[in-house]
């Protein structure tokens, strides 16, 4: 009995800890209120003004910053034209899947006039994240960072550098956006590449009527600079450079990476990557810049570069000479190394061993690529612009996933309104083919349709992710909302269970929230369902999205409160 209190009592201290530190940190968090207003602004670029769709007047949009633990409240009000959709990118959104932001998946579009406040708890992730719409291309210019710091006493896990820099990396039309792609739309070719790639909005020294804006990056000779660097360009991966600086890799996707020292970057669009930059060289000014990786063969694509000026802050600097004379210009990779890209990607790791899923409950092997389809019955010569009289689509498991348009997937399941979705997602390809080799044009079109594949509360998950070469293959950024997953393994070909399962790793890979499947190859993630709601999987290649490359996953509730979604909001905006 003795031996029992003894236990009791020891359980009872170490409940008492456990307690006072839960309590510690409560009271540390905080909950952070921010207003959104989207708006059109006069927004000057390549000598010509736009009215581009902002968020408070701003290009990029207002760089929230918070601590890992801390609430967000984000009360938009849509003062603009079109319908739109916030997606905060990357917040795990645990039990506030009304909040994740996706059109037509987890909401309706708040309409003109209308408002909607975005309520959600970032909790154990630390780093960069971003917001973006999520609707029609109102990402292009609607974006901003999510900076995610320690909790307040805690401390990066590694030096702290003497500055932070966010860097978002985007793309700029010399025209209105939603313009090309309804355009596309209308004609089934593929939408006009952009005309600029910008850093933090400005497209920089090397385009007309750009260099007097060009962004200015200060550093101190010896100190260390944090870069957060973001690809939040619609439709292109980017290669990212400083000339004559190395970067050390620190964070990925508001995760922390076992650092490695490389001289580029290689971003989808939807990845964040923590690099910390050291002003060890002399004094001057040197370019940072980033230009496509385009993978696609053949696909058109924006062949510019865009810049910005890393400036070293010291006495010598000063001088006339300094400040005038041309920053020294890095060395980029050609638009297509895909060895300098696989390189990169392959780099990424854990700092320790991570507990990722070893036993599977659901193992899915999804292709995802583009299709075409045929010119619909009595369609016009002018709606069918794609190749040879076609009109462009894509697919995930031959599925081209088609948006409801009169509520959402998640208020279809929440209230269970029928005929709104499918349960019937293909866990496996309807059909098998040589999915890298060359394709039979009889497996060129996909089927359209709203197709779900249901995960059980607490399951645990593999997806084989397949490119394929229907048409064309290209490197594919694929962003899973509402969850973080590790990447176990990437390779070319064909994805071979037999004999690429002894490639995976399972001891220290990687915890991101995109993807890049590589161009004629694969990608294996693992993850456990443990976030109930509706959370879509897709090609973070804007063009792609519309085109059908996506599907959803439904996590049924678990047990309890703790596993329960609540229900939505009183605002929640209504179709």
């Amino acid at each position: 009995m003795e031996a029992f209190n003894t236990i009791s009592s020891q359980w009872r201290f170490v409940f008492v800890l456990g307690l006072l530190f839960f309590l510690a940190n409560a009271a540390n968090a905080k909950v952070q209120h921010h207003d959104f207003v989207i708006q059109a602004t006069k927004v000057k670029r390549l000598c010509t003004t736009h009215n581009a769709i902002t968020v408070n007047g701003q290009f990029p949009g207002p760089t929230l910053e918070i601590n890992n633990g801390d609430t967000l409240e984000v009360k938009v009000t849509n003062k603009a034209r079109y319908n739109v959709t916030v997606h905060w990118h990357g917040v795990r959104q645990m039990l506030t899947a009304w909040a994740d932001g996706p059109e037509f998946i987890t909401q309706c579009p708040i309409r003109p006039g209308q408002s909607y406040t975005y309520r959600f708890t970032v909790q154990g992730q630390e780093g960069t994240l971003w917001w973006h719409a999520h609707s029609s291309w109102l990402r292009a210019t609607v974006y901003g960072a999510l900076i995610v710091h320690p909790k307040e006493g805690d401390s990066y896990p590694f030096p702290k550098p003497k500055r932070e820099t966010p860097i978002l990396m985007g793309e700029w039309w010399d025209a209105n956006p939603i313009d090309v792609i309804r355009e596309a739309t209308r004609t089934g070719a593929a939408p006009n590449v952009s005309d600029a790639y910008t850093i933090n909005g400005q497209p920089g020294d090397l385009y007309k009527c750009s260099s007097q804006d060009t962004v200015i990056v200060p550093i101190s000779s010896g100190e260390t600079n944090l870069l957060r660097v973001i690809n939040s360009a619609l439709n292109q991966q980017l290669f990212f450079t400083v000339a004559n600086h190395k970067l050390t890799v620190v964070g990925a996707d508001a995760s922390y990476v076992k650092p490695f020292t490389t001289k580029v970057l290689m971003l989808g669009p939807g990845q964040t990557t923590d690099v910390l930059i050291k002003a060890d060289q002399p004094a001057g000014r040197y370019y940072m810049a980033a230009r496509a990786y385009a993978s696609a063969q053949g696909a058109p694509f924006d062949n510019t570069t865009t810049t910005a000026i890393l400036k070293y802050k010291t006495p010598t600097c000063a001088s006339k000479t300094c400040a005038t004379s041309k920053p020294v210009f890095p060395s980029l990779p050609a638009f297509n190394d895909t060895a300098t890209a696989t390189a990169f990607t392959t780099s990424f790791k854990s700092p320790r061993r991570v507990p990722v899923p070893t036993k599977i409950d659901e193992s899915l092997f999804i292709t995802v690529g583009l299709g075409l389809n045929k010119c619909p019955p009595k369609a016009r010569a002018r709606n069918c612009q794609g190749p040879n009289g076609t009109r462009f689509s894509a697919s995930m498991n031959n599925n081209t996933f088609s948006l409801p348009s009169n509520t959402s997937i998640l208020k279809a399941y929440y209230d269970k309104i029928p005929g709104v979705f499918t349960t019937d997602f293909p866990k496996v390809p309807p059909v098998k083919f040589d999915y890298t080799g060359n394709v039979s044009r009889s497996l060129w079109q996909p089927s359209p349709g709203t197709k779900v594949y249901k995960l059980k509360y607490g399951s645990t998950v593999q997806v084989v992710l397949q490119g394929t070469s229907i048409f064309t293959a290209e490197n594919h950024p694929i962003h899973l909302h509402g969850y973080d997953f590790y990447i176990v393994a990437e390779g070319f070909g064909n994805f071979n269970p037999k004999t690429d399962t002894s490639k995976f790793n399972l001891v220290d890979p990687p915890l991101r929230n995109t993807a890049s499947v590589p161009v004629k190859g694969w990608s294996v993630i693992r993850f456990v369902a443990d976030n109930p709601g509706v959370w879509v999987m897709h090609c973070h290649l804007d063009v792609h999205i519309g085109w059908g490359l996506a599907m959803t996953f439904i996590v049924e509730n678990g047990v309890g409160e703790s596993q329960t979604l609540p229900k939505p909001p009183p605002d929640f905006p209504k179709c």
